[in-house]
């Protein structure tokens, strides 16, 4: 590999390994006691100084700036010594890999570190949950073996691999058409390309405890959607991987805000104990069953072996603020029976009608038919029941004790609950009367918001359909494309205008389209081809006014800007050459680039490699491009915002410029 020119520390950045290791065992070198006749530390002596807090190790370790970082705390202006993550290190790290759990190898639940007993509180514990996996969705990711950062023992490459990212390829999108970005606004609506885990600490720093909604639409799992890191892809990877970016967009959530995780039944179950843990158990609001498919076609080939999928779930938690939701409503279907009577006031005098009598003087039905077996849609019944909206009514009981009892003194007659004059409610018989309005809602059908009798939505949503969303933003998404009524329901539930809502499994666009429309700010996020070729154009697609989905509901004419960024790559761009090779003598060419220039794994022997060029010559092209995506270090696909200025990693004045944007450090 050719490092001509390169300071050490390049040289130890491209071919990994764990600098801190090597800079504690440079500082206990210090110490005399701490090294053997052969110039070893004598770890066990280590080991011993820390669980006896000796005032010359702690004093030694607190000179460093990064080893006190890494092996202390502050706690009310104290500097506390984390003796047992400092000893994990020290025992573990010359003996094991950064991939190393500590957990044992089975999923389960434990308390305390043993698995369940009699206690309340438990907690999901799966292999590698004490570690950061950086995780990719690129067609290259079944090659690949995941990589796994221990967080005791790799928190120097696990701070590398989160730190900011360059950005660039950044375009405004307006009414007017695509334009260059001059800078970043704090209202700006954003678009961004690259891997989620590494986009959200990016986007840490601007919108820490801002976000108001997260709508998740994660990989369910199912070995057959697009999370599929390799053949031997695990349960306890997905965990890992959803644990990493459940933790940062906690830090992104206000005070106030909530997520909206949806899944099915593959991991449900896990997700909410890890979300307990994630979120804490008491800001869990609720699992919701949305009813997906219908038993049709192909899905029920299997009816005698299993019971058929209907339905996901989507799991509910708050940050843990004060909530104040906006409820839902669905159209309802069938009459109330309860609501019989209209109820007249005669210049204060007050009488009651039965319902059927009524509908019966308009010809709205015949005395042979009861209420409930009219079609609630019969035009001319809507328009009376809508128009009597008052007066149409029922009796209920209620919690009012002193009305039900003033009430009661007068049997047979309306009483008026009135405070200051004003009438607060009317009784009849000690119960309470309700009129038809308080039903009467705003609900969507027929592509229109409407006027008309609704349902509380509670944690079952059935009523939307999943079936024909393949149009609706004016793009292709064959698979997962969730309806724009779907996130209307959510964004309304617990959201106003201004306030901003994230995806960072963004898919074909839909919360981001659906944001737009209703006046929210949002952060989109994803890394796959498809973002600009079908996510981007969707969003062009609103902004030009396209009608589909909820834009007729809301009456959407168009209008509006978002931001375009990518996280800018670097190994990436390896990879990107490394595809559209056709040949040997293509793929030998980009080799001797990566050679210069790439970010290789810290375990890669280059002059083996440059041994054995014959033999590769006489693999397939498949396994050609397979072997050489195989050596890069995945962890170095993109710049980090603390190597713009290294003139290696190619970062453009204009790329300087926005990224400082970004940042806020123009």
């Amino acid at each position: 590999m050719a490092d001509k020119g390169k300071t050490k520390k390049d040289c130890l950045k491209k071919v990994g390994g764990s600098q801190l290791n090597d800079l504690l065992m440079e500082r206990l070198m210090e110490e005399p006691n701490y090294v053997s006749d052969d110039g070893k530390v004598k770890k066990w002596v280590v080991a011993e100084e820390a669980r006896n807090y000796s005032p010359t190790l702690i004093t030694l370790l607190l000179k460093d700036e990064k080893l006190r970082g890494t092996f202390f705390t502050e706690v009310a202006e104290a500097t506390v010594f984390k003796m047992e993550s400092f000893l994990h290190f020290i025992e573990q790290k010359n003996y094991l890999s950064d991939s190393y759990t500590r957990y044992s190898q089975k999923i389960g639940l434990q308390i305390g570190g043993r698995f369940m007993n009699q206690r309340n509180e438990v907690e999901l514990v799966f292999p590698f949950k004490d570690c950061i996996l950086e995780g990719g969705q690129t067609k290259d990711d079944p090659k690949r073996k995941e990589i796994f950062f221990n967080q005791t023992l790799a928190q120097d490459e696990i701070t590398q691999l989160l730190e900011p990212k360059v950005l660039t390829n950044a375009v405004r999108y307006d009414a007017d058409g695509e334009h260059p970005v001059e800078t970043v606004l704090p209202e700006d609506n954003l678009i961004i390309r690259g891997n989620n885990l590494l986009a959200l600490h990016s986007i840490k720093k601007r919108f820490y405890h801002r976000v108001k909604l997260i709508y998740l639409d994660p990989p369910f799992n199912t070995g057959n959607d697009s999370f599929q890191y390799n053949d031997s892809f695990t349960h306890s990877t997905w965990l890992t991987f959803m644990q990493n970016r459940l933790e940062i967009a906690r830090d992104l959530l206000a005070d106030d805000g909530m997520i909206f995780i949806h899944l099915d039944d593959i991991e449900s179950s896990y997700l909410k104990v890890l979300c307990d843990g994630v979120f804490e158990r008491k800001n869990f609001i609720n699992i919701i069953a949305v009813k997906s498919s219908t038993p049709s076609g192909t899905k029920t080939a299997h009816k005698d072996k299993t019971i058929i999928k209907q339905k996901d779930f989507i799991i509910v938690y708050k940050k843990g603020g004060e909530l104040t939701l906006t409820p839902q409503y669905t159209k309802r279907k069938t009459w109330d029976k309860h609501y019989n009577l209209i109820l007249n006031n005669d210049f204060g005098v007050y009488s009651f009608t039965k319902l059927k009598d009524a509908l019966i003087d308009n010809g709205i039905m015949t005395s042979d038919q009861n209420i409930e077996d009219i079609y609630i849609d019969n035009p001319k019944f809507k328009k009376f029941y809508l128009s009597h909206q008052d007066e149409i009514c029922r009796l209920q009981s209620h919690k009012n004790k002193e009305a039900e009892k003033a009430s009661r003194a007068l049997p047979n007659q309306v009483y008026e609950d009135k405070v200051d004059g004003v009438i607060k409610g009317l009784y009849y018989n000690g119960q309470v009367i309700t009129p038809l309005r308080q039903g009467v809602k705003t609900v969507y059908y027929n592509q229109q918001f409407n006027e008309d009798l609704g349902m509380l939505l509670c944690d079952f949503w059935d009523d939307i359909d999943f079936q024909n969303t393949q149009n609706e933003g004016g793009v292709s998404f064959p698979t997962a494309k969730k309806p724009e009524l779907l996130l209307y329901r959510i964004i309304s539930l617990c959201t106003k205008p201004g306030d901003i809502v994230l995806d960072f499994f963004l898919g074909s666009g839909t919360t981001t389209a659906v944001a737009h429309k209703m006046g929210r700010q949002y952060i989109g996020i994803d890394q796959m081809d498809y973002i600009k070729s079908t996510t981007y154009e969707r969003m062009v697609n609103v902004v030009k006014g396209e009608q589909s989905g909820a834009s007729k509901g809301l009456n959407w004419r168009g209008g509006g800007s978002f931001v375009y960024l990518e996280l800018k790559r670097y190994n990436q761009q390896f990879i990107d050459e490394i595809e559209k090779a056709k040949k040997t003598n293509e793929l030998l060419k980009v080799w001797e680039q990566m050679k210069a220039r790439a970010f290789f794994r810290f375990n890669v022997e280059m002059q083996k490699i440059e041994d054995d060029i014959d033999s590769f010559k006489t693999l397939s092209i498949e396994e050609q491009k397979q072997a050489l995506c195989s050596l890069l270090d995945m962890n170095q696909l993109y710049v980090n915002y603390s190597d713009m200025d290294d003139t290696e990693s190619g970062v453009t004045e204009e790329e300087k410029r926005i990224t400082k944007a970004f940042y806020e450090e123009e």
